[in-house]
């Protein structure tokens, strides 16, 4: 058999006949790369004097690439504004049970708080046991069906219901995770709820990590964006509480854990109040910054008030624990890389010509610090959302070489696959599913924000299958950066790094953004998709 022969798209397109793409710059990739990993912009930590030497440098580029200014006041910035909370909770006490509960940190459980006041206290507030704490319409589920939980303390199950299901089939596509799985959306439905605090269980497995995860992600000083009124719609304590605690909390309530949980599981469960009272206050100490989004557009010669969109976060971990002496994390490939990308398509797009529709290009800040600065940008955006038509994020780029397969991130969920599958196919590429889905990596980087409220966005990973060694050679390389480099001071530029990959990646980014933007369709999520309501309201009322 003869092996399968990789091309850049614009090879691939020229051949056809088709309009040839420009080729992606190898040199720009490099440049940019180097140049933001360089230890004179000291990590890129938002917030710190190297992020205005990081953004002039960013906004420069999307000058020199032929961008306009996107950002607000028709500059090239938008303000984040930024405010770190360091929290320390007194013990969860739990009364009239069988017995006296005092949960500790970090043993037994973490709490914390989204509210930006110096003191909270809950006091003597009604548990619930609200299952999955799920609130799904378009698939026939309510775990707070028939229940006010207002001001009371409702306690949560990680992850879907059908999270133990082998097969990616079910009322919660079974083993993959959906967002109704994640912990972020359990605290806001709790909110929504009017809950005072919101206590999930935590179990490894389900949640995909163990608990000291929990803890080291969950103390110190936390960064959230500021918003006026200080975040008092959310719930007063969020946290977690471990699987042991958990048992001694609902044999308090005289119920029967194993059973409660069977139950959650099935549809039609009904919230079980537990006849129990929570107490827990919070001392915040508060510091207040700001951080920037970079923004350049590209308008359009038709409808230029309809947006492609390309995202990459622009910051990283600034100075961090010492290796063999340096102690700067300079974050190369991640993600310095994804900034490379977004100057070289930017480049590519201006080459080509100007397309239908406007393309935005957003660097955003604060990634590292739980995707804020993609966050900010979608609540507070610089065009309506609804007149974005889809788009791709961008973090981390291929530097291990050309490969026969993508990895799609997130898969069955809207439309724009069907984008990506073209693209791919035409480099002679297979699409192939992520490996791990029950871990819900769809969820955890900045296309997410966009697509929570409703925007279609596309996430992949670079694929292992490398033209150059196989998938033996891509795995062992991947496993390789994780290990050694990955959020280390190891992770800086290497002038031997093999860019044929991120330009085969790059080449298929640029192709799924110049068909969405001189075509006229608009890409929705399926109708399965936990993401559709909300983009078919946003488009209605457009």
């Amino acid at each position: 058999m003869m092996p399968r022969l990789i091309l850049p798209l614009s090879l691939i397109l020229a051949a056809t006949g088709a309009s040839a793409a420009p080729e992606i710059s190898i040199e720009t990739l490099k440049d940019v790369t180097k140049t933001l990993s360089d230890d004179s912009f000291e990590g890129r930590a938002p917030a710190t004097p190297a992020e205005e030497k990081t953004i002039a440098y960013i906004s420069d580029r999307f000058a020199k690439a032929g961008l306009k200014p996107g950002g607000t006041d028709g500059g090239w910035y938008q303000a984040v504004p930024l405010v770190e909370l360091n929290a320390k909770a007194s013990p969860l006490s739990i009364t009239g049970g069988k017995m006296p509960l005092s949960f500790t940190a970090p043993t037994d459980m973490i709490i914390h708080s989204y509210q930006v006041q110096p003191h909270i206290a809950v006091k003597d507030s009604d548990v619930v046991f609200v299952g999955y704490g799920i609130n799904a319409p378009e698939r026939g589920w309510n775990d707070y069906a028939g229940i006010d939980v207002k001001g009371k303390t409702v306690v949560i199950l990680v992850n879907d219901p059908d999270w133990k299901t082998k097969a990616l089939k079910g009322p919660f596509e079974g083993r993959a995770m959906t967002y109704y799985g994640r912990w972020t959306y359990k605290y806001e439905e709790a909110a929504r709820q009017g809950a005072a605090a919101a206590i999930i269980v935590h179990e490894t497995e389900p949640a995909a990590y163990p608990f000291s995860v929990v803890v080291s992600s969950n103390t110190g000083p936390q960064l959230q964006f500021d918003e006026p009124g200080g975040r008092m719609d959310q719930s007063k304590a969020i946290g977690w509480i471990t699987n042991e605690a958990a048992h001694k909390l609902f044999a308090a309530a005289g119920r029967s854990y194993d059973q409660l949980i069977a139950a959650a599981g099935r549809k039609g469960f009904g919230a079980v109040p537990l006849g129990l009272k929570a107490s827990v206050t919070i001392d915040n100490s508060i510091r207040r910054q700001s951080s920037r989004n970079v923004i350049g557009v590209l308008p359009g010669s038709e409808r230029s008030d309809e947006y492609v969109v390309y995202s990459a976060h622009w910051d990283h971990l600034g100075r961090c624990a010492p290796v063999k002496g340096d102690d700067i994390c300079n974050g190369a490939v991640d993600n310095a890389s994804g900034i490379a990308g977004l100057v070289a398509l930017a480049e590519a797009f201006r080459k080509q010509g100007t397309p239908r529709r406007s393309i935005l290009f957003i660097a955003v800040t604060a990634e590292e610090s739980g995707t804020i600065g993609s966050e900010y940008y979608a609540a507070h955006p610089t065009v309506p959302l609804r007149q974005i038509v889809g788009g791709v994020n961008m973090d981390s780029l291929n530097v291990n070489g050309a490969t026969r397969d993508i990895v799609l991130v997130g898969g069955g969920k809207s439309e724009l696959e069907d984008y990506l599958a073209r693209a791919a196919k035409a480099q002679g590429r297979a699409v192939k599913p992520e490996p791990t889905p029950e871990k819900g990596y769809y969820f955890r980087s900045d296309h997410f924000s966009f697509a929570k409220l409703g925007v279609p966005m596309l996430y992949t990973d670079p694929g292992e299958d490398l033209v150059n060694g196989g998938v033996a050679r891509g795995k062992a390389l991947s496993e390789d950066y994780v290990a050694n480099r990955y959020h280390s001071p190891q992770d800086e530029y290497d002038p031997n790094w093999d860019w044929a990959g991120a330009v085969q990646d790059l080449d298929l980014w640029y192709a799924i953004g110049r068909e969405l933007a001189d075509g006229n369709a608009w890409p929705n999520w399926r109708p399965t998709s936990e993401f559709r309501v909300v983009r078919d309201q946003s488009r209605a009322a457009k």
